[in-house]
């Protein structure tokens, strides 16, 4: 079988043009690596890049990479005209059987709902529901996003949900939809490391700093732990944006910092992510709106106690895990409750990581893409 991923290329969300390797966002990495086992398959991943980029014609022996350049006025100001056109000219030539666009947050799914192929969808970030979340504007980015969405939702034979809560927003707008969850990155099932001893216990809260992941919240939560004595440390691990609500955090953030109690390690690589989950003791993670919650599983996958909104995939992925707590995500009393708790308690962490490589591990995930990819195929 002869698969298209259509998935974006980070260098060009983070102007990383120099950089001579593409590298994609963690889902469709991870979903790479479980076909990468199967030499079975041909996988050809199509990305648009505005700048011309240095790159490798095979990402795995069975993984080709092909990069298109797409001049600016082909992205968003035209609805993905440019992008659309150039993947359709790469299809003509590759001639796959199926076509997968990853994500409607860009250009990858209406470029694989207009490719002239059989295809289909994964939802990564419901872009109605944000649109809605954030009050977006006639004309505005996530506005737009929304009706893009929704006509690659029509036009695709159908869509891959990653959780309940995606299938519920996605099903009365597209013709087809199967649970799928997100894989996890195969570096996550790697043996847990030997955890430090003697040190306060550690607590990650891992993703950019916006409204959304309410991580002022967090830290004012944090704080007021700390004012009744606990000892511990939270560590935010993402990017802090330079919008009100990033200067916002940040400022908060100056006066942990000096308090002893939080700070910001910055962006971590997948090599480096994996033993800062291992030093650490809990995760926090507490989105008012989410799809699938890949970092909760990342974090029961590396045995961490984990405190949740109950929001998106996170319930489904917390569902049964050892010492999961999940709260509404407006409940910061109660999440203060459960961390107290768990301190005095000893700060103990879960035992159960392999559970997670069942449901999540990169080759479980590919195969069950193959057998949908077959079932709309026919075949």
């Amino acid at each position: 079988m002869r698969i298209v991923q259509i998935t974006t290329d980070n260098r060009e969300h983070y102007g990383d043009h120099a950089n001579p390797r593409p590298y994609f966002g963690t889902a469709p990495t991870a979903l790479l690596q479980g076909f990468a086992g199967m030499p079975d398959v041909e996988v050809h991943v199509i990305s648009c890049l505005q700048q011309r980029a240095a790159s490798p014609e095979k990402i795995a022996p069975n993984i080709f990479f092909h990069s298109l350049l797409v001049p600016k006025l082909g992205w968003m100001r035209t609805l993905y005209a440019g992008c659309a056109r150039a993947v359709r000219a790469k299809l003509r030539k590759l001639q796959p059987d199926i076509v997968h666009g990853q994500g409607t947050e860009r250009e990858c799914a209406i470029s694989a709902a207009r490719s002239g192929f059989p295809n289909v969808v994964t939802i990564h970030g419901n872009m109605k529901a944000i649109a809605q979340l954030y009050g977006a504007k006639l004309g505005s980015f996530h506005w737009l996003a929304e009706k893009l969405e929704n006509a690659a939702l029509r036009k695709t034979a159908g869509v891959f949900c990653n959780s309940a809560y995606t299938e519920n927003l996605v099903a009365p707008r597209t013709k087809k939809i199967w649970r799928v969850p997100n894989a996890l990155r195969s570096e996550f099932f790697a043996p847990l490391t030997p955890r430090p001893a003697n040190r306060v216990p550690v607590i990650l809260n891992i993703g950019v700093v916006e409204p959304r992941k309410q991580q002022v919240e967090i830290l004012e939560a944090a704080r007021r732990l700390h004012a009744r004595g606990l000892k511990f440390e939270l560590q935010f691990v993402g990017l802090i944006p330079k919008t009100d609500y990033g200067q916002k955090f940040a400022a908060a953030l100056a006066g942990a910092a000096s308090a002893g109690f939080a700070k910001h390690v910055g962006l971590l690589t997948t090599s480096q992510m994996v033993p800062a989950m291992d030093a650490a003791d809990a995760l926090i993670h507490f989105p008012t709106e989410e799809a699938f919650g890949l970092v909760t599983a990342e974090a029961l996958a590396r045995n961490l106690k984990f405190f949740g909104a109950a929001t998106g995939g996170g319930v489904e992925i917390a569902s049964g895990a050892e010492g999961a707590e999940l709260f509404p995500a407006t409940d910061f009393a109660g999440l203060e409750k459960a961390i107290t708790r768990w301190l005095a308690a000893g700060a103990a962490r879960p035992q159960n990581a392999a559970a997670m490589r069942t449901r999540y591990h990169p080759e479980v995930i590919a195969r069950r893409h193959l057998e949908i990819y077959r079932e709309v195929l026919g075949c």
